[in-house]
């Protein structure tokens, strides 16, 4: 079982790369309706991944790997779960911006994304990227007792 989990963790970790690796590409081309509408179900997928990875990576800091004790006197643990703070509040700009297109796109037109409000989108994806790039570093530490706390 313990396997089956950290398969599911790296899984929804990759997920999770792949969808912002995947809006950061959107948000680089020129928006249509087909793009907008892929930006909000990809930006769903990365919610839901991001759901997945928490609870996973939660049961298996109790259930299924050195327990509790270990990870919460850990450095990198701390840093790890920072820096998934830091990404998840980021992503809450580009979905507020894509739950708006919802009546746009309901409508079938094309919703209105200026230069500038595109560029601080692509800011904030990049962010969100370079702080799961972090969080893989921390997950390497704390694979190698590297972080421990006292």
């Amino acid at each position: 079982m313990p396997a089956l989990f950290a398969f599911l963790h790296h899984l929804t970790f990759i997920a999770m790369i792949v969808v912002l690796t995947m809006q950061l590409v959107l948000l680089g081309q020129p928006l249509s309706l087909q793009s907008a509408r892929k930006l909000q179900v990809v930006d769903r997928i990365l919610g839901l991944s991001a759901v997945a990875l928490l609870v996973i990576g939660f049961l298996r800091v109790f259930l299924f790997e050195k327990g509790p004790g270990y990870y919460f006197h850990n450095g990198a643990f701390h840093a790890k779960l920072t820096l998934f703070l830091i990404a998840a509040i980021l992503s809450i700009y580009p979905t507020i911006q894509f739950l708006r297109w919802g009546k746009a796109i309901k409508q079938q037109k094309i919703p209105p994304l200026g230069d500038r409000k595109r560029r601080w989108m692509r800011i904030i994806v990049h962010t969100e990227l370079t702080a799961i790039v972090g969080m893989a570093l921390c997950a390497a530490l704390m694979a190698k007792g590297i972080g421990q706390l006292g």
